[in-house]
């Protein structure tokens, strides 16, 4: 049992986080081990292992290739961290910033095991929406 110091976070996030911009699908897998279990609100059920991921990203980031995130704060946890952040999101001409938080894990050789990434997309959604009614 590891837990990483808010330094330690810090810097993991600063490699991890910028693979989540641009289409970069398999940049982005990169950073999970192969037996890697993943959700967020859009897949609330979570996927696992690299082939499922690596086909959920692919969507996400095909979508969404110019939002940015950042870490807000890294919070020391069993085998990793609660990273904290803030994303900024082009929706059509707007551009949103949504803050959330998600459960990181670690495997030994540094590899994210298990991520969970929530927060409230209503804003997300609502902007969305909005775009398609247009």
């Amino acid at each position: 049992m590891k837990y990483l110091s808010a330094e330690e976070a810090r810097k993991f996030a600063e490699q991890w986080l910028p693979a989540w911009s641009g289409n970069h699908p398999e940049r982005l897998a990169d950073f999970y081990t192969d037996d890697a279990f993943y959700l967020d609100p859009g897949i609330p059920h979570g996927v696992k292992g690299k082939k499922d991921l690596l086909a959920y990203f692919r969507k996400l980031l095909a979508v969404n290739p110019n939002w940015v995130w950042r870490q807000t704060e890294g919070i020391p946890l069993e085998d990793g961290f609660l990273n904290k952040w803030l994303a900024r999101i082009p929706v059509g001409s707007a551009t949103l910033e949504i803050v959330g938080v998600c459960f990181v894990q670690l495997d030994d050789a540094g590899k994210i095991r298990r991520n969970e990434v929530y927060f409230d997309r209503s804003r997300l959604l609502a902007e969305i929406a909005g775009l398609k009614n247009r």
